[in-house]
């Protein structure tokens, strides 16, 4: 059976890939790439004569068969996006499922990562995060999204496209207040710019746009106090006024005052019984 490498490949400077990236390059089959101009930039910087074969979004069922045909045989593969790790907001899924299911192995080859790089510059938490990639383009996907991420305590990080970061800051600001978060532009190249500032303020700042890749990374929410004392003893009783079951409440309220049911619900039949 062949093999299929996943190769992480630099997000600017050029001089960001591993000794071991290259060497599964310059041994490669064939090298599937995003973009085939931008990947001979990198060969040809590193003196590798391969060439490469697009695999995008929209070719990508099209590139399978060919490639499970060079595998066959001990062959080998090699994924490469535009920059960074294939597959994180890129194409190669669909391709590295069939490749798996057809019994051939596949190996990351790790290296630069734009979404790693952020967050460890960002000067808020690295653990836990949780990255989103592209918000929908759609204003109401893209506030639906938000929405159901808005109480999610991790570590934020999205990618965003210069022409609308500005429209997706303001939104972030109007949404989530004044989170602390970190504008990061241009990662590993000559005009790399770091900025960290609350939303509002970065709002302000690239009101206007900006230029490059960008990723953005956001402070998770501040976690809910849970219900305890006079406070949960009141949701208890306005919950069992409305005519809710001690089951009803407990299954509700447990989640919120971080209780086992079981004392919800004693909570509850306690206050029925007082009724």
């Amino acid at each position: 059976m062949g093999t299929l490498y996943i190769v992480a490949t630099p997000i600017g400077n050029l001089e960001d890939v591993t000794v071991r990236a290259l060497r599964v390059l310059r041994e490669a089959t064939c090298i599937l790439a995003e973009d085939t101009r931008r990947t001979r930039v990198l060969l040809a910087r590193h003196g590798i004569p391969g060439r490469p074969r697009s695999l995008h979004a929209h070719n990508e069922q099209a590139r399978v068969a060919s490639v499970l045909a060079a595998l066959e045989g001990e062959g080998t593969a090699a994924l490469v996006s535009d920059a960074g790790t294939p597959l994180v907001s890129d194409p190669g899924e669909r391709l590295v499922a069939e490749v798996a299911a057809a019994g051939h192995t596949v190996v990351p080859i790790p290296g630069a990562s734009a979404v790693l790089s952020a967050l460890v510059t960002s000067g808020l938490p690295a653990t836990p995060f949780l990255f989103v990639g592209f918000l929908p383009r759609k204003a109401g996907e893209r506030r639906q999204r938000l929405a159901a991420l808005a109480e999610r305590p991790e570590t934020l990080v999205f990618y965003e496209s210069p022409k609308r970061v500005a429209a997706t800051l303001a939104e972030l600001h109007e949404l989530w207040g004044d989170r602390s978060a970190c504008l990061a532009r241009e990662l590993t190249k000559l005009h790399e710019e770091v900025v960290r500032a609350p939303l509002g303020e970065l709002a302000r700042r690239f009101s206007e746009g900006t230029r490059g890749e960008v990723t953005l990374v956001v402070a998770g929410a501040d976690p809910v106090p849970a219900l305890r004392g006079e406070a949960l003893q009141r949701e208890v009783r306005e919950a069992v006024e409305r005519g809710e079951s001690p089951r009803e409440v407990a299954a509700a309220l447990a989640p919120r005052a971080a209780l086992p049911k079981r004392e919800i619900y004693s909570l509850a039949q306690a206050e029925r019984d007082t009724k």
